[in-house]
């Protein structure tokens, strides 16, 4: 991890050498001797992590370098965001007009604090420059060995040889506990059944939880299933709005525990409910008490399930029912073992390493997160003289120290390449159990310097392969994916989530307002440089938090707080305050944050605006105002953050425009929405600025096209060039009182061939553009057309080759579907369609699908749905007959037919 910061801060150095170090005499000569002495520093960082474990004076001499690593990132941070605001300020001034805003331009006075700014950096330089000596000199008492290595990270294979379940060899453990949730009490009237799952930090009891409490059969017998990680500390008013929250399925902010609990029996009363308790530490009966005794009216067989690592706890809490969950049998560790680490390897190889691999399987002491760990590690190393180092490491004698020092996992994490060891290290900042979105995850990654961008290749993909490696080597799990199959979120093991705090120890903090617990010292709240913060109900959290005025991201969890503490956090890397329903205005001040590169603002409801302000952030990687649905407009400075990658503005449902100059942003990767502004407006962005946005990928909506009359300034946007969007949705809207060209328009929006998804709402020619009339999208595999209201027929969608789902409504003259929806250019009309919809067509009388000439007609079809069709009749015959059959559903009730 030391030296992933090492890296960051000598990259810096290097680039400020070739600039304007040479306004203060001497910096260059304090730089170079300080690049040196940190390569050399760095040249032992890996076995100074290796040592730290068993010696607390390399720890701590460890910890030292870190902390000044931070220092020296700030510092070079700060001069060469003075550089790039410079550069800047160059490049508008011979452009600017009185208009623009004033603070853009550059006051003599300015300048002179410029320079002299640049000089107490240097100052701060020289002061480092001491501490590194320092530190280096320390560091020959330690004898450590150079290991330095420059490795970048290996992408794997897959990862679908971990993305698998725990549980095997636990078929008795599981049919026991579905007996325990699904048999008849006779202890009800002495308190709520409890059954308690037992068993070391890894065996597998969350998982074996999850699977009983996912059982249909579990699902069916419940009125009520609640899941809730207790963790620790036990504080119940916590699990009480968790409970509760679970139960009514929103976020509360209610902080009274009487009222929670009148809440939850409200809820509850006479239903028979499935409780599950996630991780429990408590041996404190009193506390326990408080939850116990507000279940109490639950209907008969309602069941309390708990995971723990402590018999005492299950003691304590008086359970109906123990279980302990045993290490996994000898031969089923070796068979998990040999399924990860030999996934797709050769008959050779394995014969080669299988009596290897079951020595190794058997180190793991039949832990199961132990087992994935090795042998996800293992399906790495390619030869044997690798294995038998991995079988022989001095870290198996580790077993000695707290669980949280698994000798599995440091194996692991020690194969990790630098970059890979600080992106892991960086999630303790999160919650336990919480579910980790992995775009937003490489987002402040990315902001924290951690991607490494060399070989002009991507941050994003680069960030991407990243989680990939650590997913594949299961530091992650529970994964959700998309609907191609594609991981987007997921969690890590308890156990995995208390190493990486180990790792970062005084770096990463959690703070919580229920929690009474004592903050660090001030002097090591100095050292915290990520910190999530939870706060519930309309309070201000933890003054104590202020003292932290290093941290480098701030995460907060709340609904509803001030903002009036923040100013002091000025080295903020990454900042995250979705969900506020307080925020009206953003302060002013947030254009103080310089190193700002991450600033998340989504779901904050009542948000209005954003200040002028924002510009001065020209560092921000990351905007997201995603589902603000007050904010009305955009800062017209906006055109000077020329280093933002995502603009995140989707569902801001009252923004009218973006501001002029949004197309000078050409490092965008990511808009969610380009909102075409009045036509009149002289400080709003036009649609043919899209052109210099060239790099946009992944998914963009275009509303207000009503509102462009010229088919050529339509056509500047060049879409067609745009080969890296796959999601597009073209929004003409109902509202606009322009009539002329919409067909022009239309044509002129023609898309790349690239494009998965297309969605048209509101187009109002009586003519389909010609893209659509020709297989010009070969590519696509979802299409939505919604309220094109004068279309008098359907295009000849049946000729899309990977179409898979089609959804058509609001298409209200079009009277006849036949022939020319099937179109004609391919053997088989819509040969992969599987979902097919249409609604509220309310002119649509005939229907016809033949197969003609024996040519097929949607082969693959699974599902058709239509509703408020009130003139069809019938539904062609050949969808009737298909075998297996069609799942048709179709409203009749409005139509008064059958199908």
């Amino acid at each position: 991890m030391a030296d992933a910061l090492l890296s960051i801060v000598l990259e810096r150095l290097a680039s400020l050498i070739d600039q304007e170090v040479s306004l203060v005499v001497g910096v260059e000569t304090e730089i170079q001797s300080l690049t040196v002495t940190l390569q050399v520093i760095r040249a032992v960082v890996a076995d100074a992590e290796k040592r730290q474990v068993k010696e607390e004076l390399v720890k701590v001499w460890l910890q030292r370098l870190k902390d000044i690593a931070y220092q020296m990132d700030d510092v070079l941070d700060e001069w060469s965001t003075s550089l790039l605001k410079s550069q800047i300020e160059r490049a508008e001034s011979p452009s600017m007009s009185k208009k623009k805003v004033s603070s853009c331009i550059p006051s003599p006075s300015i300048c002179f604090k410029r320079v002299a700014g640049r000089r107490d950096i240097a100052l701060k330089i020289r002061d480092i420059k001491q501490q590194v000596d320092d530190i280096a000199n320390q560091s020959n008492r330690f004898n450590f060995t150079s290991r330095f290595s420059n490795e970048e990270p290996q992408r794997l294979i897959t990862i679908s040889a971990v993305d698998i379940s725990e549980v095997c060899g636990r078929d008795k453990d599981r049919d026991t506990i579905q007996r325990q949730l699904l048999g008849e009490s006779c202890e009800q009237n002495l308190g709520p059944y409890i059954i308690s799952l037992v068993g070391l930090g890894g065996v597998g009891k969350t998982t074996l939880a999850q699977l009983a409490f996912n059982h249909h059969e579990v699902e069916a017998y419940f009125d009520i299933r609640i899941w809730v990680c207790v963790s620790d500390p036990f504080i119940p008013v916590r699990i009480f709005r968790d409970i509760s929250e679970a139960l009514y399925e929103k976020s509360s902010d209610v902080h009274n525990p009487e009222v929670l609990q009148k809440k939850i029996q409200a809820c509850i009363d006479g239903k028979k409910f499935l409780l599950v308790l996630d991780d429990v530490w408590n041996e404190d009966y009193q506390l326990w008490e408080q939850l116990k005794n507000c279940l109490k009216c639950g209907g008969g067989g309602s069941r309390i399930l708990v995971t723990t690592r402590n018999e005492s706890v299950a003691r304590m809490m008086r359970s109906t029912y123990m279980h302990s969950l045993g290490s996994l049998p000898l031969e089923q560790c070796r068979a998990l073992f040999s399924q990860i680490a030999f996934w797709g390897e050769s008959t050779d190889k394995i014969e080669e390493l299988e009596e290897i691999g079951k020595k190794i399987a058997d180190k793991c002491k039949g832990l199961p997160l132990a087992v994935k760990a090795l042998g996800s590690l293992m399906r790495s190393k390619n030869n044997k003289e690798d294995w038998e180092n991995v079988l022989n490491s001095e870290m198996w004698e580790l077993d000695v120290f707290e669980e949280k020092l698994s000798p599995a996992l440091l194996l692991s994490y020690y194969d990790l390449p630098p970059p890979l060891k600080q992106c892991f290290s960086y999630c303790a900042v999160f919650p336990k159990d919480h579910s980790i979105e992995r775009d937003d995850l490489i987002k402040l990654w990315m902001a924290q310097g951690y991607l490494n961008s060399k070989a002009g290749r991507e941050m994003e993909t680069v960030g991407r392969e990243y989680f990939e490696n650590l997913a594949a080597r299961s530091f992650f799990q529970d994964f959700g994916k998309d609907v191609e199959g594609n991981i987007v979120r997921c969690k890590m093991h308890d156990i995995v989530h208390d190493f990486a705090q180990f790792l970062t120890n005084n770096e990463c903090l959690i703070v919580e307002d229920d929690c009474d617990q004592n903050l660090k010292t001030n002097l090591s709240l100095q050292k915290v440089r990520h910190a999530t913060v939870i706060v519930h109900g309309s309070t201000t959290f933890n003054n104590s938090i202020n003292n932290a005025r290093n941290l480098h991201t701030l995460l907060v969890v709340s609904n509803s707080f001030s903002l009036d503490s923040f100013q002091q956090f000025k080295y903020l890397r990454a900042m995250d305050l979705r969900g506020n329903g307080s925020i009206v205005e953003l302060p002013r001040e947030v254009g103080e944050f310089i190193h700002l590169r991450y600033l998340n603002l989504s779901n904050c409801g009542r948000l209005e605006t954003l200040p002028e302000t924002i510009s001065e952030l020209c560092n921000l990687q990351t905007l997201d105002v995603r589902y603000c649905f007050h904010l009305a407009k955009l800062p017209q400075g906006i055109r000077s953050l020329i280093n933002l990658r995502h603009l995140q503005n989707g569902s801001c449902m009252m923004l009218r425009g973006l501001p002029k100059g949004v197309g000078r942003l050409t490092s965008l990767r990511t808009l969610s929405c380009f909102v075409v502004g009045d036509e009149n407006g002289s400080d709003v962005c036009k649609i043919e600025e899209m052109r210099n946005l060239k790099e946009l990928y992944g998914e963009l909506e275009i509303t207000g096209l009503g509102k462009v009359e010229d088919a050529g300034e339509a056509e500047k946007a060049e879409l067609k060039n745009k080969k890296k969007l796959y999601g597009l949705t073209l929004s003409f809207q109902q509202w606009t009182s322009h009539q002329v060209g919409k067909k022009e328009v239309a044509e002129a929006l023609q898309p790349h061939p690239n494009l998965k998804s297309l969605r048209i709402d509101w187009y109002e020619g009586k003519e389909w553009p010609r893209w659509m009339m020709e297989p010009s999208l070969p590519q696509l595999t979802q299409l939505f057309l919604s309220s094109c209201i004068k279309c008098q027929c359907l295009p000849p969608l049946g000729d899309l080759p990977l179409l898979e789902r089609l959804e058509i409504e609001w298409m209200g003259r079009v009277k006849y579907v036949g022939g020319e929806f099937l179109g004609s250019s391919s053997k088989i009309a819509f040969p992969r369609l599987k979902h097919l919809s249409f609604s509220a067509m309310s002119l649509w009388e005939n229907w016809e699908v033949k197969e003609e000439k024996g040519r097929k007609v949607m082969p693959c079809l699974l599902s058709l749905e239509i509703k408020r069709t009130r003139k069809l009749t019938a539904v062609p015959d050949l969808l009737h007959q298909r075998t297996p059959p069609i799942k048709i559903k179709w409203d009749k009730e409005e139509i008064g037919g059958s199908s």
